[in-house]
């Protein structure tokens, strides 16, 4: 069993430095004192496990009576708060929504306010020859709509023209206008 117990070390020193009779009686007597460590060593491990359950138990129970002290702390001041808050319910009820309100109407004011003067410090930029950021996509925005609409003025005119024979002629009526009526239901007249 000793020769199972050696380490690396034991081995490789024993290989570079041969060992005489003498010797190896000493070293059969350590592997027996080794056996004897490692059965300490046992021991110590089991030691390290009872204190590591000990320390463990210990930390849980304190944080248990912690939290049940807790508990109780929330249970009694909630047992004192609960006639005070029924009797005064009439009266904290619409102040607590009152100062909601309140507060919610001060900071969206002021989100407004900060978001006005933004927009009003942006435009004044554009409006002076600055390019403040976002303002080649509001010129392009505006050279898009007014390319369309320039597109839908001539189409009007376009349309227009058509209708009414083109500019400065007077529409007299009679068979085209009969015949253009009669092809857009899909009969024709003829005369």
């Amino acid at each position: 069993m000793t020769d199972t117990a050696r380490t690396h070390h034991d081995i490789t020193s024993r290989d570079q430095y041969p060992m005489l009779g003498r010797d190896r009686d000493q070293y059969s007597m350590m592997g027996r004192d080794r056996d004897q460590y490692s059965m300490s060593g046992q021991d110590y491990s089991k030691s390290r496990q009872i204190a590591k359950a000990v320390t463990a138990v210990t930390a849980g129970g304190s944080l248990l009576v912690l939290s049940s002290l807790t508990l109780v702390g929330t249970v009694i001041a909630l047992t004192v708060a609960t006639p005070l808050l029924v009797i005064f319910s009439p009266i904290l009820v619409p102040a607590l929504i009152t100062v909601a309100m309140l507060i919610t109407g001060f900071l969206s004011s002021g989100g407004f306010g900060i978001a006005a003067i933004t927009v009003f410090s942006w435009i004044y930029k554009y409006a002076t020859g600055e390019h403040p950021q976002g303002s080649d996509k509001l010129d392009s925005a505006r050279m898009k709509l007014g390319g369309k609409f320039q597109d839908m003025k001539d189409r009007a005119q376009y349309y227009g023209q058509q209708h009414t024979g083109g500019y400065g002629q007077q529409h007299t009526g009679g068979e085209h206008d009969r015949d253009r009526t009669d092809r857009t239901r899909g009969t024709q007249h003829t005369t």
